[in-house]
């Protein structure tokens, strides 16, 4: 954990490398709605680095924890593939309704965090996250639904 990690925070996401990273943290374990059996959450998305620092609303539900397991998959298909030539591609949660993640497979990944619907403005941060990071990212996502009820 390091030091812009607060105690006690529960990260569904956390992409790291040396100096930079991309984290999303949960406000609450408490949903801020419920319906139709979907429950909503809030969530902050938050980039650390030596050159910006941000942090932006992002609200997900019960479905997008199903997608980030979707996209794990993918990225990890992608990496077994090595498709360099049409790198994949992917945001989490799907973009229009809140702040996103987009996530480009090169070399290093590009993690793009957009403030969709609100500013639109777009921040991306190079990350060469090394080898175990879909499975350190399973890990985060088994804690964070076990911690959601999910």
């Amino acid at each position: 954990m390091d030091t812009n990690t607060q105690p006690g925070a529960i990260e569904l996401i956390r992409l790291t490398c040396f100096t930079q990273s991309v984290s999303v943290r949960l406000r609450s374990t408490a949903p801020t709605h419920e319906g139709s059996g979907v429950r909503y959450y809030a969530a902050d998305a938050v980039i650390t680095s030596d050159f910006v620092n941000g942090t932006v609303p992002l609200g997900f539900d019960s479905d997008d924890l199903t997608d980030w397991g979707l996209l794990l998959n993918a990225a990890a298909e992608s990496e077994r593939d090595g498709a360099l030539d049409d790198p994949f591609k992917a945001d989490w949660p799907r973009a229009g309704r809140t702040a996103y993640l987009r996530f480009i497979a090169h070399d290093p990944y590009l993690v793009e965090v957009h403030d969709g619907p609100n500013t639109r403005i777009v921040v991306s941060v190079p990350l060469d996250m090394g080898e175990e990071w879909i499975a350190e990212s399973r890990e985060r996502l088994k804690a964070a639904r076990a911690a959601l009820g999910e």
